[in-house]
């Protein structure tokens, strides 16, 4: 999302973007110029310039190059500071001088002295009269503050980045710049830049455009200092603007007043005193981008994002698992309007759908997202239903090629087919009287459960932008008597739809042969109207391709492999049609000859390991290549990572040439299509086998000699737009340097790239005199009306925007393809050009010859003995290197011989150790023995102990029971006689108790003793007397047996106990192992 689409909306997302977008080439100085850029003492950064004696001046060259092959995004960016800050207001000052930023990542205390450019380094308020007055806003008004300057900054959210660039300008400013800065109360408003004196506006940055406030340490010289950073240039540079606060207690206000500004408000900042602004002709155009996500089960009791396929087209589902869809819906232009619910979430199976083939889906939640920004709907997908089959049931493969290796190995292409499925999502809209459908038609591939992901697949969420017109409904006409503002829908569109309208409402573009005019393809008004460049890496290349075309490629490939060294004879006409995109990361290494590349693998993994003299300039190009690709637009992202390897490993591959400007352009085209080892093989390939290496040589020689051949071809087949350039005084070499550096890389939409290094592959770099030819000719109508500088323009900007339509380059491919330009007419214009420098050579006088030839030669010493210097610094370098290795080695080695020592001495001790704990080894066996024998000993007595003891409880129990018999014997007896007798059974009762005899006695008479009864009582007594002695001699028994079985109980545990320990198991141990050398030596 742009921030031209982003009124309102403050940005929270934290990430670094690299905005230093220059793909062009620069102009380096030479050695020996006396500009600010000669004191690079040999860096990486220093190259030859460009030098082109045929084609003019090398003076003039330098001149026009300038606007040619620079980047105008960077030239007009840097640090404003220095003298000329007072010219911020008008243009009745002197142009301000600023000061280039220093490169991201390097030190700013180390860093070179800034180069001074000419540039604006604020946006100026050149529109008003600077004495009329600014309208009056609901805003904040600080006073006593001063401008330090601005520069560009890569990383426009990175705090630290931000706090380097204050300090940087803080210590460089040198004139200072007095104002008052305004900050508005509400998204909606504007930061402001004011005269102190007169209150005139000097500068002013929308809020929706401003990205990020930092103020300084404390603590630091730049605690008193605030900065924030704006998006510049249509959101491709980004400037950060530095002031310095006279009272530092302000910063802290200021900032919040900053933060007040970035919350939304519905407050608007109309002033009562002026009328509403009249509404202009998109204010009926609401635009919404709509994000699809889906998530499935993984197993783990959550829901995960799905993958999506790299090139944004399709998402990669697995059957049989529950998924979920989530909707992201969120306004990005226009007035906001409220979100009340959402109607219903539809899904169905394949593309252009019926309302009635439509699915309703349950709704898990919907509402607002947890930053007010977005309206989030989330619904539960159950792919087991019969009316989802079509989506979950893996989708096909078909056999691309086939092929028989040397190994007698078949080796087979596959390639997975798609599917289409439609969402859709309706809403209620409080001001809309309809409900709104989002219509949302992406592609699915469908795969095994336990499929797993690899690098080509991210999870990204699908995006579409929709543009919703609606119509203000009147009074009358509306359905409800409410007063607020309703509206009625007009239009729904799409961007993919938009796309769609305008390419097939573009005319085709008709080759035609040399002499005839060929119709500029159409331009986008829109987009073409502006004078922003196209970024590198642009346009989507999409991977359909017909099967009936993939066939034929399989076919072609599956003979090509049985004999790689002969190319099929139908290649040529195929690759003139396109390779599909499918197939090209194959086809190019097999075109290239890097088929068997196994050497140059292990020679890419080693170089990467090296260090490159050419580092700081690879790492500083890296950031401008195709930013506008989301596999390199990431700063430190794997693309990026892998695009510095192979740059940094062929510029110590290639020591004569190095890494040049452009190289990156074309490994990034490599790496989208073929891993990094791969990509390295191809470049080598195309460096050398193809000859753009020898562009680069000789102080460019070739390359100029490319520049004659072209304007030898213009002058044959556009006689008209030659003459045309020889009268404004346009060079081949002021448009063409980067088609012929960059292989048309660099500027280009990525599907005329891709088709253009398909040609080069095949048919060899002649092909872009082809590519060169036809896009001079479908532009000549144009070109001819223009003047010089319109020409370059022209060059610049509409021409690679007018081929981002596949049509439009698909027909100038056909049309360089028909243009027949033989090897035997371009080698005829490479003799003439020879001719004609040796012509130039011998009509030169000598004495300029020879002051040429020695300002070369001076050039060339210059650059050995820098040279020289730096591998004599090198050599002490080294030599110092060595040395201190040496010591430390030295070092190392003492520390090593005296912990030899102590570990000898250890060494000693421990064996020292070992013997006495041996021979205590030794008494503690002979101990264990001897108390062995005591216990098994005490066990045998104990045993014996115990067996007695039960022998005596034994015999005690018996003669218990013999006494216990014979007294209940007796006792029978003794009954039985009671009973039979009279007397006595009248004294005793049934249980042998004595009665109580109550006996009165007759009158008159006393008692008689009865000498009978009196003994029969005292035997009774003497027998109840030995009964009881008798029980208790049982009662002492069998507390003798209790006592006697409590001692075996506790006997046993302890035998139990003993048996268990550590030391018994020890002892058995030693027994065994005693008993085992017993037998052993008998």
């Amino acid at each position: 999302m742009d921030d031209k689409g982003s009124v309102g909306k403050i940005s929270v997302s934290s990430d670094s973007v690299s905005t230093l977008n220059s793909e062009d080439f620069v102009l380096v100085s030479r050695l020996g110029d006396e500009t600010p850029s000669s004191t690079n003492n040999g860096s990486d950064d220093e190259k030859t310039g460009l030098k082109i004696v045929g084609n003019g001046s090398e003076q003039q060259l330098q001149r026009e190059l300038e606007d040619v092959l620079m980047d105008p995004s960077v030239a007009e960016t840097g640090l404003a500071s220095g003298p000329g800050m007072d010219a911020l207001g008008g243009s009745d000052h002197g142009a301000p001088i600023t000061a280039s930023p220093v490169p991201p990542g390097s030190d700013p205390l180390s860093a070179p002295s800034p180069k001074l450019e000419m540039v604006l380094p604020v946006q100026t308020a050149q529109e008003s009269d600077p004495s009329s007055p600014i309208p009056d806003e609901d805003s904040v008004v600080f006073s006593q503050l001063t401008y330090l300057g601005c520069a560009s900054v890569n990383a426009p959210r990175s705090e630290v980045e931000a706090l380097r660039m204050m300090s940087i300008l803080r210590g460089q400013c040198q004139v200072p710049l007095d104002v008052t800065l305004s900050v508005p109360g509400v998204s909606e408003g504007t930061v402001r830049l004011l005269d102190p004196n007169n209150s005139t506006e000097i500068a002013n940055y929308p809020i929706y455009k401003i990205l990020f406030c930092v103020r300084g340490h404390d603590g630091t010289q730049e605690s008193d200092c605030f900065a924030f950073t704006e998006s510049h240039y249509n959101a491709e540079i980004f400037r950060i603007h530095v002031f310095r606060c006279q009272i530092q207690e302000a910063v802290s206000r200021i900032l919040y007043s900053f933060a007040t500004a970035f919350r939304r408000s519905a407050k608007k900042a109309v002033l009562s005193s002026q009328q509403a602004a009249p509404l202009t002709p998109d204010s009926d155009l609401f635009t919404f981008t709509v994000s699809l996500e889906i998530r499935e089960d993984d197993g783990k009791g959550t829901f995960s994002a799905v993958a999506k396929d790299k090139d944004k087209q399709s998402f990669k589902l697995r059957a049989g698992l529950d998924k979920k869809i989530v909707i992201y819906v969120q306004q990005t232009s226009n007035k906001e309007l409220a979100i009340e619910r959402c109607f219903g979430l539809l899904l169905s199976p394949g593309k252009n759908v019926k309302n009635s083939d439509m699915h309703l889906l349950d709704l898990e939640s919907m509402g607002k997202s947890s930053d007010g920004k977005s309206y989030i709907i989330t619904g539960s997908w159950n792919p087991n239903t019969p009316q989802f089959q079509a989506v979950n049931e893996e989708t096909s493969k078909f056999i691309l090629s086939s092929f028989l290796t040397r190994d007698d190995v078949i080796f087979l292409i596959f390639l997975d087919k798609f599917m289409y499925m439609t969402t859709a999502v309706d809403l209620v809209i409080t001001e809309v009287e309809e409900p709104v459908r989002f219509l949302l038609e992406t592609r699915v591939r469908v795969c095994s459960p336990n499929d797993r992901l690899f690098w080509p697949f991210s999870k990204r969420s699908y995006t579409e932008t929709f543009y919703l017109k609606l119509r203000q409904v009147r009074r009358k006409e509306r359905k409800s008597p409410a007063s607020d503002t309703l509206y009625e829908v007009v239009s729904l569109e799409s961007e993919t739809e938009r796309e769609k309208r305008k390419t097939t409402a573009s005319p085709n573009i008709l080759p035609s042969g040399p002499g005839t005019a060929v119709p500029s393809p159409p331009e986008d008004d829109e987009e073409e109207d502006n004078d922003e460049p196209l970024l590198s890496g642009s346009g989507d290349v999409s991977k359909e391709c017909a099967e009936k075309i993939l066939e034929t490629w399989g076919d072609l490939l599956s003979k090509w492999h049985m004999n790689l060294s002969v190319r099929p004879r139908q290649l040529p006409a195929l690759v003139r049609s396109g390779i599909p995109e499918a197939l090209r990361g194959e086809v190019w290494q097999l075109l290239a000859g890097c088929h068997n590349n196994d050497h140059q693998v292990e020679e890419y993994r080693t170089l990467i390991t090296k260090e490159s003299p050419q580092d700081s300039a690879i790492t500083r190009d890296i950031n401008r290549t195709f930013p506008a690709h989301d596999y390199f637009k990431d700063t430190g992202g794997d693309g990026q990572d892998s695009l510095y390897k192979i740059c940094k490993a062929y510029s110590v591959y290639d020591e004569e040439i190095g890494y040049c400007q452009g190289q990156s352009f074309l490994a990034a085209v490599l790496l989208l299509h073929m891993p990094e080892e791969q990509a390295f093989s191809v470049l080598v390939k195309i460096m050398f086998d193809y000859g753009l290496r020898d562009l680069f040589k000789q102080n460019f020689e070739d390359l100029h000699c490319k520049f004659f051949q072209l304007e030898r071809l213009m002058q044959e087949y556009i006689p008209d737009l030659y003459n045309h350039f020889l009268n404004v005084g346009l060079e081949a070499h002021m448009y063409a340097s980067q088609w012929f550096l960059t292989l048309f890389t660099a500027k280009f939409p990525l599907y005329m790239v891709f088709h253009i290094i398909d040609l080069l592959l095949c048919e060899g770099i002649s092909v872009i005199f082809n590519v060169a030819l036809a896009l001079l000719k479908t532009s000549k109508d144009d070109l001819i009306q223009t003047d010089f500088e319109g020409a370059l323009k022209f060059f610049r900007v509409p021409v690679p925007k007018r081929y981002r339509s596949e049509e439009n380059a698909k027909k100038l491919m056909e049309l360089a393809c028909s243009m027949k330009i033989s090897q035997k007419k371009l080698k005829k214009f490479e003799k003439e050009y020879h001719t004609m420098r040796e012509q130039q050579e011998q009509q030169e006088a000598p004495i300029e010859r020879y002051e040429r030839e020695n300002r070369r030669l001076q050039e060339a010493n210059m650059r050995l003995e820098q040279e020289n210097d730096d591998l004599a610094h090198e050599l002490v370098s080294s030599k110092i290197a060595l040395r201190k290795d040496l010591d430390n080695a030295e070092e190392k080695a003492d520390a090593l011989n005296k912990e030899l020592l102590l570990t000898k001495q250890k060494l000693v001790d421990s064996e020292d150790e070992k013997r006495r704990l041996e021979e205590e080894s030794a008494q503690l066996k002979e101990m264990c023995r001897r108390e062995l024998d005591k216990s098994e000993s005490e066990i045998k007595k104990n045993g014996s102990i115990i067996g007695e003891y039960k022998q005596i409880c034994s015999q005690l129990s018996e003669r218990l029971e013999k006494q216990q018999t014979a007294t209940r014997g007796e006792l029978e007896k003794i009954r039985s006689k009671v009973e039979a007798c009279e007397k006595c059974s009248s004294l005793f009762n049934k249980e042998g108790r004595v009665r109580a005899a109550v006996t009165t006695a007759p009158a008159g008479g006393g008692e008689e003793p009865d000498e009978e009864k009196e003994s029969l009582k005292n035997q009774l007594r003497e027998m109840e007397l030995e009964l009881a002695q008798t029980k208790l001699q049982l009662v002492e028994a069998e507390c003798k047996i209790q006592d006697l079985e409590h001692h075996l109980g506790l006997a046993l545990n302890e035998v139990q106990a003993a048996k268990k320990t550590w030391f018994n198991r020890t002892l058995s141990s030693i027994k065994t192992v005693t008993g085992t050398q017993g037998k052993e030596t008998t």
